[in-house]
């Protein structure tokens, strides 16, 4: 994790888990991230393929100069990597892993940013399944930020990582090409994947994303 809301969320969230696998949305205390609480976003399941925000913090919400809330999550991105995010954002809600994302956002006027987005497993009544905590943070802020909003962003790393595995310097996207391999994933959601092998390992593809099987089971 490069960013500090990245780190401040993530830091929060694992001290919150304790031995589980994900916090209970009712458990989170604002004021204990209310450094990182403007980057602070919560997903809700709008159904099986697409999550919208449900609150989004104020910082977020400028760089793509409108309110967030009640919008798609998934259709941010642009259209070759929504296949992509959707396998991510299963990977977080039925395997309770933890997603990076780096993106390179473009403006209303072709100006383009960095940024780094964390995506977190969050219990709701006892289910993963219909929630996501993130945070979202730019590695910039230049005068145009918050006056011309983000209409296209497209996947330059990403990871799936698995908390009780690795220790926390670990945390960084690798570069993302069109078929990427996730080492250790263990992922099992509900797309389904085209046996395949990556790289001489057993892999699933799922459009042009490949899982490498392995890591937990």
């Amino acid at each position: 994790m490069q960013r500090e809301s990245s780190r401040i969320l993530f830091d929060y969230w694992n001290e919150l888990r304790g031995e589980r696998q994900a916090p209970e949305r009712r458990e989170i205390e604002p004021t204990r991230i209310r450094m990182a609480l403007s980057n602070t976003f919560i997903l809700e399941a709008a159904d099986r393929n697409d999550f919208n925000f449900r609150l989004a913090g104020s910082h977020l919400c400028s760089a793509y100069c409108r309110e967030l809330k009640n919008r798609s999550f998934v259709n941010l991105w642009q259209q070759k990597d929504r296949d992509a995010i959707t396998t991510l954002i299963r990977a977080v809600t039925d395997d309770c892993a933890v997603a990076l994302v780096t993106f390179e956002g473009t403006t209303s006027s072709n100006n383009r940013l960095a940024f780094e987005t964390i995506l977190l497993p969050l219990a709701h009544n006892g289910s993963t399944q219909t929630r996501l905590l993130g945070a979202m943070s730019a590695f910039d802020e230049p005068y145009w930020f918050g006056a011309q909003p983000m209409m296209e962003q497209k996947i330059t790393g990403l990871r799936l990582i698995w908390p009780d595995d690795l220790k926390r310097e670990e945390f960084s996207p690798k570069p993302y090409e069109p078929v990427f391999g996730m080492v250790n994933s263990g992922f099992s959601g509900g797309i389904s994947g085209v046996p395949a092998k990556v790289h001489g390992n057993n892999a699933r593809r799922y459009q042009h994303l490949a899982v490498i099987d392995g890591g937990r089971n």
